[in-house]
């Protein structure tokens, strides 16, 4: 069993400086770019549609590039290099909580993804005022660029929906996720849609496990949330995650046993078809 860096060890502070030599690079180009074809920051940020303050920060490694921001300096100076755009993946990758980095590599290029949740939608499946309500309300509290950062983050995941070659994507979540609304109600209601209408793609799979599953005698979830990934090697492993700490199982009698307990769950999870009916019902009502 492979273990991730848990945080504040040495070896997550190497990976944390190794994302910020990323960031601190591409804003060097960007200086150096904007000082070659005789522009102040200013005269940039008007380019790119951001204030010259905005341009300075990014230069000087206080806040770092928005994904937007990356992709109107590709435009505006990048001279048809391609700089810009392929840093976006490794700024990105900074505003990740550490714990989680390792992993999203994995996600990205996996090919194939199997999620069950017990508490909260998965962050792949997040809209962003979902997202932002989950993330600007936990403790300790964030400030409000961190915030920002963090659902920008969440939302470039669901990137992988549509990326070629295609990955398959599952998701089983319990029925008490889809009635615990967080921010408010409009915003419950848009995330139950939004998830209706990612079922409805033909490489997802999502499927609800009852609220009165224990009823029946048998309920295979009481472990809690995992996430089963096939890598684009075909091996497979398991991630963990719980208050800030997680574990990737990758031994193969450990992972090939929590394989067979994701497939007991998704046995007593109610169909696809059942489970799209009941997202759109409570869609459409309050809950």
């Amino acid at each position: 069993m492979f273990t991730l860096p848990k945080a504040g060890a040495s070896k997550d502070k190497e990976q944390d400086e190794d994302v910020r030599h990323a960031t601190s690079f591409i804003a060097e180009i960007a200086r150096m770019t904007r000082l070659e074809k005789g522009l102040t920051q200013e005269e940039l940020g008007a380019l790119i549609q951001y204030t010259a303050s905005a341009v300075s920060a990014m230069e000087t490694g206080v806040q770092p590039p928005s994904d937007q921001m990356l992709e109107r300096l590709e435009a505006a100076i990048g001279d048809g290099r391609g700089i810009f755009d392929a840093a976006r993946k490794y700024v990105l990758m900074e505003k990740y909580p550490v714990r989680f980095r390792n992993f999203s590599k994995l996600e990205a290029s996996a090919h194939m993804i199997s999620s069950y949740e017990t508490l909260v939608v998965d962050g792949l499946f997040q809209t962003g005022p979902y997202a932002r309500a989950l993330i600007g309300g936990g403790y300790p509290p964030l400030p409000s660029a961190k915030v920002d950062e963090l659902v920008e983050a969440r939302l470039a995941r669901r990137a992988l929906f549509d990326r070629d070659p295609m990955a398959m994507i599952e998701l089983i979540v319990e029925e008490a996720v889809l009635r615990r609304p967080f921010g408010d109600w409009e915003v419950m209601r848009g995330q139950l849609a939004s998830l209706a209408d990612d079922a409805r793609r033909d490489n997802v799979t999502v499927q609800v496990l009852p609220q009165d599953r224990g009823l029946k005698g048998s309920y295979a979830g009481d472990r809690g949330p995992m996430k089963l990934v096939e890598t684009e090697d075909h091996e497979h492993v398991v991630y963990l995650e719980i208050e800030d700490e997680s574990v990737l199982v990758s031994n193969r009698a450990k992972a090939s046993r929590l394989f067979q307990r994701y497939a007991k769950i998704r046995a007593q999870a109610l169909s696809p078809d059942e489970s799209l009916g009941l997202i759109e019902r409570l869609a459409g009502e309050r809950i």
